[in-house]
């Protein structure tokens, strides 16, 4: 009998790998990947794969968990469920925002993050910060600390009162950043515009959900996408332009790359299957596709979808930010019915990021299995500092999921994970679907079955690659 040489071999999987896909085993021990090749002998535990594409974890960049939402707002996941959610979706890692309260230095509010988490996560987590204020303490003292201790990245608003901050503070913030190594992500919309905006349709009594998407036309993300560049410039730093919901937006990067900044995209699940007509269901329907970018017309998926395919983007995250629906604390919030201003803005999509760009992407042809491992995992751990994610490598994190490429199943709420009561892709029909999710080693989904016990670690970061 030959010798047990590892903790566990999938065997017949066809592998996803920086350098191309390769039909051999994985062999794992002490929780990371130890060898890749034939024949690897015998393992305590054997997972056999014939028929299955083995991908590096999904690293999902872009969610928001148990954040502050205003006075009588709750969002609808905290930790565990939202964990529980991203690995039946098959991802190992999520990035969550973490935000101040108001009054509230980054330092505590970290440490309230760190609180809420430990114990509760069924995949790896590590903390992005949102900057809203630009006080000494916040630049002078927080910021550097909270850097050297691996959170090595944050972000800046240009929209929401309370959040958006002036020109010149980002040109403030984009410097610490340069000093201390980080990197600056930025939601770029124009918020004295929107306001314009939405004032005269209040006015016009023009209130309903769909005037969300109406008030924020993609003019105010294209000038805010370009300005958050020019001031990126100025600084001399990199920048993540975060859910680029356009074709227009996305010409801006393109240019400013040709000129020789670095900028960096992001797209969601949502700019190519949703469109703003979703916000005019309906009675209060609409108000289930609320969101930051909105979706817009049809007929910018193709202009995404470019940039999905040339290259374009580095990212493709959910932005999951989710809110119940039939809920006071939630979508139905008091006054939300009578404008849309009150709506509670974001949607859930941490559990269905993957197979919507799976069944959209690489099921009908449009992008390889290469690529979509980059634009889900490996870029992200690259873009923000994690050293041993996102690849199947020898040496890396034991992250792995298994997926069927030929199973095809409707997205139905009732099937998903996470704390919302609704999921904007009710009936959406996707080919390819996650079938077993492993975390360092250790399978923490099989066939829709999370397990029970939260073995997710917050990870600190090291400088983002770009930076290097």
């Amino acid at each position: 009998m030959s010798p047990v040489c590892f903790d566990t071999i999938i065997r017949g999987a066809r592998v996803v790998t920086p350098a191309g896909v390769a039909r051999c085993e994985i062999g794992i021990s002490g929780g990371r990947i130890a060898a890749l090749g034939l024949s690897l002998g015998e393992a305590t535990e054997i997972i056999e794969a014939e028929g299955l594409i083995a991908m590096p974890g999904g690293i999902d960049s872009h969610v928001h968990i148990s954040q502050p939402s205003g006075p009588g707002i709750e969002m609808a996941d905290d930790f565990g469920s939202a964990t529980r959610a991203a690995v039946a979706g098959g991802n190992t890692t999520v990035l969550p925002f973490c935000l101040p309260e108001d009054g509230q230095s980054l330092r505590v509010a970290v440490a309230e993050y760190h609180a809420k988490a430990a114990g509760n996560c069924h995949c790896d987590v590590s903390f992005h910060l949102i900057v809203k204020a630009t006080d000494p303490v916040t630049l002078g003292q927080d910021l550097p600390a909270l850097i050297a201790a691996g959170h090595t990245s944050f972000k800046v608003f240009m929209t929401y009162q309370g959040l958006a901050l002036s020109d010149r503070e980002i040109l403030e913030v984009m410097s610490v950043a340069k000093e201390q190594g980080a990197l600056v992500m930025v939601h770029a919309e124009n918020e004295d515009a929107i306001e314009f905006l939405r004032d005269k349709a209040e006015r016009e009594g023009q209130t309903d959900p769909l005037f969300h998407a109406r008030t924020r036309p993609v003019p105010v993300e294209r000038e805010a996408t370009h300005r958050a560049i020019t001031l990126a410039e100025i600084a001399d730093v990199p920048l993540t332009i975060v859910h680029v919901s356009n074709g227009e937006s996305l010409e801006e990067i393109r240019r400013s790359r040709a000129r020789g900044a670095k900028v960096f995209a992001e797209t969601c699940p949502q700019y190519i299957t949703l469109t703003a007509a979703d916000l005019d269901r309906a009675g209060f329907e609409g108000a289930k596709y609320v969101c930051s970018p909105p979706p817009r017309a049809a007929s910018d998926w193709e202009a995404i979808w470019s940039g999905i395919c040339n290259g374009d983007f580095e990212l493709f995250s959910s932005d999951h930010c989710p809110f119940r629906f039939a809920d006071p604390a939630g979508k139905d919030a008091p006054g939300a019915r009578t404008s849309f201003r009150n709506i509670p803005n974001g949607i859930p999509g941490v559990e269905t990021r993957l197979p919507i760009l799976f069944s959209e992407g690489v099921s009908k042809g449009r992008i390889s299995l290469e690529r979509f491992a980059a634009i889900t995992a490996t870029n992200h751990a690259r873009l923000y500092g994690l050293k041993t994610k996102g690849a199947i490598m020898v040496g890396m994190d034991a992250d792995i999921v298994l997926w069927d490429p030929e199973m095809t199943r409707e997205i139905r709420q009732d099937d998903l994970h996470h704390g919302s009561d609704y999921t904007p892709w009710e009936g959406f029909t996707v080919t390819g679907w996650p079938v077993r999710t492993i975390l360092r080693g250790e399978t923490v989904m099989h066939e829709g079955d999370v397990s029970g016990v939260p073995t997710g670690a917050h990870i600190a970061r090291s400088a983002p690659e770009v930076l290097l």
